[in-house]
């Protein structure tokens, strides 16, 4: 059987605003891209822009470097999502990190690629801020991805609690509601992920780890 292969797309974004660093979250690339290494998953990491992806430098505090380092390097060097040639893929993956809302959602070639994988059959994932990511994308019938679909993301709650809601060009909560998606929100921190067919989605940092197993397991199960 050939290896699965997912598409990893991060963010390039690296300022919330003049003195606040952001990126992408680590953990919630690092732990999803260790478990697909894992299952055997051949894994292409690609942003807007490719280049260099910012990690957020909070985001560092506690983590083993030499744990990461895999994970680090792969974002050294990302590539250019419009050179991705997508249709070999079994699955696309959006880690989250504050400046997921700043690029991802005004890019009509992430719209593009996101759409294209959920209309093939393929599998749709993000975690935290990531599922900010699945905003533009449209259907070809002309409605939102995520009209009637259950989803989560980072909570209204949590963002207030980081104390970052003011410095955020939306809630992704509420820009979720506001295209009809059902928002399914549990406790701040709570390890909660939402699956509505082949689109998965995790509250937070803390349901990393249960995203991307969640994906594996959709993979198992279809057979891709």
């Amino acid at each position: 059987m050939a290896k699965k292969r997912v598409l990893m797309v991060v963010t390039g974004h690296g300022e919330m605003a003049p003195g606040h660093p952001t990126g992408i979250w680590l953990s919630e690339f690092a732990e999803p891209y260790a478990l697909f290494r894992e299952a055997g998953c051949e894994i292409t990491v690609a942003s807007l822009r490719g280049g260099p992806a910012p990690v957020d430098p909070r985001s560092l505090e506690g983590v083993s470097r030499e744990g990461a380092a895999a994970a680090l390097k792969e974002l050294e060097a990302t590539v250019p999502l419009g050179e991705v040639d997508t249709a070999g893929f079994a699955a696309v993956f959006l880690p989250g990190g504050h400046g997921t809302m700043f690029d991802l959602p005004a890019s009509q070639e992430l719209a593009r690629t996101i759409v294209s994988f959920y209309e093939s059959g393929r599998v749709v994932a993000a975690v935290c801020h990531g599922p900010a990511g699945l905003l533009g994308a449209t259907l070809s019938g002309g409605a939102p991805l995520v009209r009637g679909k259950r989803v989560t993301g980072f909570t209204n709650e949590e963002e207030r609690a980081t104390g970052l809601d003011t410095l955020m060009p939306f809630l992704l909560e509420d820009r979720l509601r506001e295209l009809g998606a059902v928002f399914v929100p549990a406790p701040m921190w709570s390890d909660h992920v939402e699956q509505d067919g082949r689109l998965i989605t995790g509250q937070n940092p803390q349901s990393s780890v249960s995203a991307a197993k969640a994906v594996i397991q959709a993979l198992a199960e279809t057979g891709e």
